[in-house]
This record gives structure tokens, sequence and C-alpha cells, in this order.
């Protein structure tokens, strides 16, 4: 004898069905992220997406790349720490960033009312390395921050452009510390990056007969 299912029982199967299947198609974070380069052989449409950005924005891409990784360590959903009422009460996030680029709400809603993006989704790894790239850009008007400057350019990211003016980061000497350390990563990115572009450049077919 078939189960006959109420509309509304199978309504939640279905929602329950297609967020198992959304969870299980998320992109996995790369097994090497110490070396772009593997990283984006083992996501090459990362690699095209971050040349986009080098073109849209005029930003290296191992400047991005290098803070994504000290940001949410290329996790597409990642989020900060909870926050506790009383020190035990869960009581939302400590912060709004979320996704690959740990965007904060306001910061991508000013994104994508100046880029017209209004499809964009922080967990969506073109759509956040877009953002960071047009924040890059803008740290660059703002604060004439260079964008290959990945030091200033991160600290700029964590504090803010006003904070970065006002050297909120002179009081906290953890930030500089890591601010050092995406620079460090920015450089040896930029230097894997020469050893592997031209191959990232070519086609399925030339790496299909030649690869």
């Amino acid at each position: 004898m078939a189960l006959l299912l109420s509309p509304k029982v199978t309504s939640i199967c279905s929602i329950v069905l297609c967020a198992l299947l959304l969870s299980s198609c998320a992109t996995p974070p790369p097994q090497n992220p110490e070396d772009v380069c593997e990283i984006f052989r083992e996501h090459r449409d990362w690699y095209f997406a971050a040349k986009d950005v080098r073109d849209r924005w005029g930003v290296p891409i191992h400047v991005p790349m290098s803070m994504m990784y000290q940001e949410s360590s290329f996790k597409h959903d990642a989020q900060p720490p909870r926050d506790y009422l009383l020190g035990f009460i869960p009581w939302g996030r400590v912060s709004s960033a979320y996704g690959y680029s740990q965007a904060k709400t306001m910061t991508w809603d000013d994104y994508v009312r100046e880029t017209g993006n209004s499809g964009a989704d922080r967990d969506d790894f073109d759509d956040a390395i877009d953002f960071m790239g047009w924040f890059i850009f803008k740290t660059q008007k703002i604060n004439s921050v260079s964008k290959w400057d990945a030091y200033n350019q991160y600290l700029n990211y964590h504090e803010g452009w006003g904070g970065f003016k006002h050297k909120s980061y002179k009081k906290k000497g953890w930030l500089v510390k890591v601010s050092r350390k995406v620079d460090n990563r920015a450089l040896r990115y930029s230097a894997q990056l020469k050893s592997c572009e031209a191959d990232l450049n070519h086609g399925w077919l030339w790496r299909l007969f030649f690869g």
C-alpha cells in the first residue's frame, strides 16, 4: 500500500532534501592553502574569478587571496565566534561578518549598491573576491594605500577606512602582527603565482593533450 503524505509534510521533506543537496555541493576549502598554485589547481574556477577581479579593479591576485585566507581559511560559510549574555546564554554573533571574505552586512550592502551586483552572495567565491577587490580599490582612493600593500590594506580591511585614518590599530599589537603575517603570505603567493600562472591560463583542451 502506498504511503500517502500530506502536502505540508511533502513540502517540509522537499525543503530538507534541497538543504542536504546544497550542503553536499558546497566547495570544500583547498587542501594546501599555503600554496596559491595548489589552491588554483584544485579550484581552477577560483583562478579565473581572481583574474576577473584583477582586470576589473586593478588588484593583484595575491593580495585578496592572502587576506581571504586570513579571514576565513577559504571556508564558504565562515562566521565569527558567538556572543554570550551573562557569559553563558548564546546571543548571536560578535559581528555580522560572514562567508569567504568575512564581509559585514553593512559594508556588503554598500558593495552591492555601488556595483549593482544585486544577486551577490557572501558564500560565493566569485562574489566574495570581487567584494575584496572593490574594497582594496576604494582603500587606495580613500586612504592612498597601494593595492600591492597587503599590510596596510589588511589594516584598512579590519579597522575600516575611518579607523585606519585615526590609527586605531596602534593600540592593537596583535592586529599589527596578523597584518605582517598577511603581508608575508601575499609576498609568498606572488612568487608562487609567477611559477604557475602560464599553466593556469591554458584551457582544458591544451591541458588534455599537453598537461
